[in-house]
């Protein structure tokens, strides 16, 4: 599922209720997201973070509403396993808000004759439209879960379309119609596959959601493949994806012996967590392997909670408003508290920067954010 703020500077088309650049308008006017939705889906409301379900066999003028709106609609729970009407554990499957879809293929920046792998089949409809436009045989599309794939197919092939829709774990690419001129994702990374780069002519371009375990946040990130194989590229905008099922976020790791617990204060306020505030994108580059959370108390107090992914250890920050000063524990192998305020102090110093200020560079050995510049790499805390 994709949740992101509306997106600017693009025209509206005439009786259309999100923007579409020119060059998309046809495949758009061709293609509604109706035709590839189930008849029971949910409705995704941003501002209350909840899910209406609609049966099209029980109410057809809501669900056609639901599916013409600029709202992403959840198509899947817990990787298949939910039945019901009543929303499910996790969401798994689903039509992104077509602003986006819109906004994405636009940054995508394809031509005719180019060859694109999708990345995440979903519904299809992102697929119908990319071979609405480039044709069907310069369209492979991938989707790894069985269920959704033949669903997908079925509703590409009712409506004309033929893409190569295969079934495989999508972290292997698909060699067979290699190299690509776009690769698209439609889900958040946690890192670029390398198979991904490999299949990717020098020149073309990867467009995906990446972000860190930091928080759920991904930001939309356009990497440009060069010759030696590394990609690299700037950050475009705030998003939030399902995540690619093999990079979904691991069990923090805690002291198992109980361990020591190191309590202190901090005169350090608490900058924004909320999904699309710019330090939790920032912070995650910068300070790695950790995962938080934010913990709300009854009388108003927050606490933030540091896991590390790598070694045993968690710290927790409770502030109160009011209060200036703000007590402190950390525990195990990792002083996570430290390394949060090493973090903060360089954000602060970098002129609180944004998703416009930061990019991604990917080589054979793993990746590093940068600021402003690739020359300007952001290192961990040491």
């Amino acid at each position: 599922m994709t949740l992101a703020p509306e997106q600017e500077g693009r025209p509206a088309q005439p009786g259309r209720s999100f923007p579409v650049a020119d060059a998309w308008a046809p495949a758009f006017g061709a293609v509604p997201r109706s035709l590839f939705l189930p008849g029971l889906i949910w409705a995704h409301d941003i501002a209350t973070g909840t899910n209406r379900a609609l049966d099209r066999t029980v109410d057809e003028r809501a669900w056609l509403a639901a599916a013409a709106a600029d709202v992403p609609i959840v198509t899947q729970w817990d990787d298949g396993e939910h039945q019901g009407t009543n929303p499910g554990t996790v969401p798994t499957s689903s039509a992104s808000m077509p602003s986006l879809v819109a906004s994405m293929l636009d940054d995508l920046r394809v031509e005719p004759g180019m060859r694109v792998l999708e990345q995440g089949t979903g519904t299809g409809w992102n697929a119908a439209l990319l071979s609405h436009r480039l044709g069907d045989a310069n369209v492979t599309t991938v989707e790894v879960d069985r269920q959704v794939h033949t669903r997908a197919r079925s509703a590409l092939h009712a409506v004309g379309y033929r893409p190569t829709a295969i079934c495989e774990d999508g972290t292997l690419g698909w060699s067979a119609n290699a190299p690509y001129d776009r690769i698209i994702a439609t889900f958040g990374l946690r890192a670029v596959p390398r198979a991904w780069i490999e299949q990717t002519r020098p020149g073309g371009l990867i467009l995906a959601p990446f972000g860190t375990h930091y928080s759920n946040a991904d930001a939309l990130v356009r990497l440009t493949v060069h010759g030696d194989g590394t990609a690299g590229g700037p950050f475009l905008q705030p998003v939030e994806f399902m995540k690619m099922r093999s990079h979904r976020l691991p069990r923090p790791q805690y002291p198992t012996d109980g361990g020591t617990v190191a309590e202190s204060t901090t005169s350090t306020a608490l900058p924004p967590h909320g999904r699309f505030d710019p330090f939790p994108l920032a912070a995650g580059l910068h300070l790695r392997d950790v995962t938080h959370a934010v913990q709300p108390h009854g009388d108003g107090a927050r606490t933030l909670w540091l896991y590390s992914l790598t070694t045993p250890a968690w710290s927790a920050a409770t502030f109160r408003d009011g209060e200036a000063i703000h007590p402190v524990r950390q525990c195990g192998a990792r002083h996570l508290w430290d390394e949060f305020e090493r973090t903060l102090t360089w954000w602060y110093r970098a002129g609180e920067p944004g998703v416009d200020r930061l990019g991604l560079t990917v080589t054979p050995s793993g990746w590093h954010a940068w600021l402003d510049d690739p020359a300007r790499p952001i290192r961990p805390p040491g």
